[in-house]
């Protein structure tokens, strides 16, 4: 899916097989929220085809935990915002891992966080919640790429939407320099399994494994153009 330029309600499909959670669901949703669910059912093949924006999926469904289908979701295109109560920090690792776009743990969500999820995941944007930052600080698993810190260095002044050459004249180093500190890194997160091609996948990435908060990054505003 491309970058999701936000024009309507985003469109949310739910896959949840208690009532109750399905009814709290509905009722963040809806004016004057914008976002809209348009479909829901038990199981994910009751919404398989949908054309939602956004995936809002609970793992455990009718007794059985389906983390081994989010891969399979993610790579059929579909942006995947996972909704449970199982927020261990092992659970959440692994559906990240798989390409799920955000975690959100049901025993502490409320409407604001889980609409403000939802906008930011549907918009491309990378979201990080409570069971997602605890996950990623108690990770230390070896498919989290150490990054030296002139490589997060680069990135980091890269995804504030400077070009290249501003990094380089930044950091007083080479353009080319700067090309090979983005390709080392996009080679250290496919060495370990997690390829980042894209420059939107790179800093979702980045910010999972906490190696960019995301406040820092804010779009960089030259000094020279400071009174």
């Amino acid at each position: 899916m491309g970058q999701q330029h936000l024009a309507g309600p985003v469109t949310v499909a739910l896959v949840e097989d208690h009532q109750v959670v399905v009814d709290g669901v509905r009722s963040w949703f809806g004016p004057p929220a914008p976002v809209e669910l348009v479909v829901q059912g038990p199981t994910i093949e009751s919404v398989r085809g949908t054309n939602a924006d956004v995936l809002l999926l609970d793992l455990n469904l009718n007794g059985t935990m389906v983390v081994d289908r989010v891969a399979e979701l993610c790579a059929g295109g579909q942006r995947v915002i996972v909704f449970s109560e199982h927020e261990e920090p092992e659970t959440v690792r692994a559906v990240l891992d798989a390409g799920a776009s955000a975690f959100i743990g049901k025993g502490r969500a409320t409407r604001e966080t889980c609409l403000e999820t939802i906008l930011e995941v549907a918009a491309d944007r990378p979201s990080v919640t409570p069971p997602m930052a605890q996950a990623i600080a108690t990770d230390e698993g070896p498919h989290r790429p150490q990054l030296s810190d002139k490589e997060r260095a680069a990135l980091l002044f890269w995804f504030q939407s400077m070009s290249k050459a501003s990094v380089a004249a930044r950091m007083g180093i080479k353009e080319r320099t700067v090309r090979q500190y983005i390709d080392r890194a996009r080679v250290k997160y496919a060495a370990a399994g997690r390829p980042a091609p894209t420059k939107e996948k790179l800093l979702i990435c980045a910010i999972q494994d906490g190696l960019v908060q995301p406040d820092e990054v804010t779009v960089y505003t030259s000094r020279a153009a400071s009174p």
